[in-house]
């Protein structure tokens, strides 16, 4: 699963994304209301957690931006607002639910599976497939027919993105963000080692699926099944 989290402070930025990743998410981060939209018209997200007091654009602005554009995605509004004016402004305007500061982080992460599992493009087993590959995200295993290996946390992280970009390419930078939560440690070099742990689980299982490497660019998945 995919989620944008929009969180102008930066400390609180960094927990949140630390928490989201070790539940198996992968998490997108920006710190403002015009970078969140930037987001939002890029890629395609599971759910988004939204604060309201955010710089440039607000909270509510993106999401009103969001609901006139088209996007459905389920939106959380993290937010210190707590009078019931706010929220029913915020829900009408079509937030799918608020979690209010201070907040304990188990009621946040129950809200966003709440939601994920309303929504219609969410899979109740939490599968992720490409070629001969299933990856069960629920239990951090890769299978290949009737062989499966588990897969370690970054493992987990870095074969979700590819999984389920398929054949199309994932930046070296898209990685090192998703998949560290230290800046000094999200390097090529780190993401070039757990590829290749990846590659020897691959072969342990013989999978036909190969992941390829375009220098300086990124990995994408091809599945040659001769």
């Amino acid at each position: 699963m995919k989620l944008l989290l929009v969180e102008d402070s930066i400390q609180l930025n960094k927990a949140l994304s630390t928490v989201l990743k070790r539940n198996n998410y992968v998490v997108d981060t920006c710190f403002d209301g015009d970078e969140a939209v930037d987001y939002l018209k890029e890629y395609t997200y599971d759910c988004v957690i939204l604060d309201i007091m955010l710089p440039k654009r607000n909270g509510l602005d993106v999401l009103k931006w969001a609901r006139e554009y088209g996007i459905q995605t389920p939106i959380i509004m993290l937010t210190a607002k707590t009078t019931t004016i706010d929220k029913i402004n915020g829900l009408n305007m079509g937030a799918d639910d608020y979690v209010s500061k201070p907040f304990v982080v188990e009621e946040l992460l129950a809200r966003i599976r709440a939601l994920l599992r309303r929504n219609h493009t969410y899979k109740e087993e939490n599968n992720a497939e490409f070629g001969d590959l299933v990856l069960n995200l629920n239990e951090s295993t890769l299978y290949c027919g009737e062989n499966k290996v588990a897969l370690m946390n970054k493992e987990l992280q870095i074969m979700t993105m590819l999984i389920k970009s398929g054949s199309n390419i994932v930046s070296l930078d898209t990685i090192a963000k998703n998949a560290w939560d230290i800046d000094a440690y999200s390097t090529s070099e780190n993401v070039w080692v757990f590829i290749s742990y990846l590659r020897k689980k691959l072969e342990t299982i013989k999978s036909k699926v190969k992941i390829k490497s375009i220098r300086y660019q990124g990995y994408y998945l091809e599945y040659k099944n001769d």
